[in-house]
């Protein structure tokens, strides 16, 4: 799909050029370096750094290996009693970002509906592939389940979310969840989720559109997925858009772009929930292309998604509850 200057919202325009030229690599190569320098750079930036306005704190998780995954958790000051537990997953292709980078989000979520922010810093794929980071998320899941009344979580409102790579680990970890019956989930929001490493959409061959276009998405893919990459063996829960069964997932709520990569794999994600009987809420975006929201927060694009999310997490915390089996 050929994107062209016009056909980007105009208040989205000059930080998606501007941003292009940062990020925007020309090989596999200086893809993968890029991905080790975010790293660093990101670690610099963000490690650390809490939300004004929030109680914020880290625990240290362990592997079944002893190795120890690092968790932020992000609280109301004022607290109210149990309150909804969000699992939010940070994006970044799979290959790069850590969990302070979603702060702005984290408050937001808390200051719609008072909640327990639960951010793991899961396995990049530059340092080890899938299944690594899906096993980090569904580690600090259960976690979350049988620490509930510790962390000040109700037990049967278990939720999780995440932007782009998040969002396809959101989507992964709650078929995975299903299928193993261990603990059950209230609610999802993958925002525009990286699901499909098949590239077989209109949106997602010879995409050029700024931020993250088809060879980001293709190197990207590569990375995740290591040995598995371009076979037919590739799981369900790498990239949920090969599942066959979208029943009994929890209800739903995502946005996308409509010039972006990973439009139609969404729009597809969010119709088989549907023929499925699931709940799902959904905006498409015009002139909007990747992580919008995040890049161009001031834009009247960004603040409607934004009210969209927040619309319909409200909603979620009021109505959609999951018990959990004894």
């Amino acid at each position: 799909m050929k994107v062209t200057r016009k056909m980007v919202d105009k208040q989205l325009r000059f930080k998606g050029i501007l941003l292009d030229r940062l990020v925007t690599k020309k090989s596999e190569e200086e893809f993968i370096e890029a991905m080790q320098k975010s790293r660093k750079q990101m670690t610099k930036l963000y490690v650390g750094k809490n939300v004004r306005g929030l109680d914020c704190s880290e625990v240290l998780v362990s592997r079944k290996d002893g190795s120890v995954i690092s968790v932020r958790i992000y609280k109301p000051l004022h607290k109210t009693g149990a309150m909804p537990g969000v699992l939010w997953i940070h994006g970044g292709g799979y290959a790069q970002g850590v969990p302070e980078m979603s702060g702005d989000m984290y408050k937001r979520l808390i200051d719609t509906s008072d909640c327990v922010i639960v951010a793991p810093d899961y396995r990049l794929s530059i340092d080890a592939p899938y299944p690594a980071a899906l096993e980090d998320c569904y580690a600090i899941l259960l976690w979350m389940k049988n620490q509930a009344a510790g962390l000040g979580i109700r037990a049967d409102q278990l939720m999780v979310g995440g932007e782009s790579a998040g969002g396809g680990l959101s989507v992964a970890l709650a078929m995975y969840a299903r299928d193993k019956g261990e603990v059950n989930l209230a609610f999802q929001m993958p925002l525009y989720p990286m699901i499909d490493d098949r590239m077989i959409t209109e949106s997602a061959k010879e995409n050029n559109a700024y931020v993250w276009n088809s060879d980001m998405n293709r190197w990207a893919w590569k990375l995740y997925l290591g040995e598995l990459s371009g076979s037919d063996d590739v799981p369900v829960y790498a990239a949920p858009s090969r599942a066959t069964d979208f029943s009994d997932l929890p209800p739903a709520v995502t946005f996308v772009g409509d010039i972006e990569p990973f439009r139609d794999e969404t729009i597809a994600f969010v119709e088989n929930l549907r023929e499925a009987g699931v709940p799902v809420e959904f905006q498409l975006y015009q002139g909007a292309f990747h992580g919008f929201d995040i890049i161009s927060p001031k834009a009247d694009i960004s603040k409607a998604a934004r009210d969209f999310l927040m619309k319909n997490f409200k909603y979620a915390t009021e109505h959609y509850f999951a018990e959990q089996e004894r």
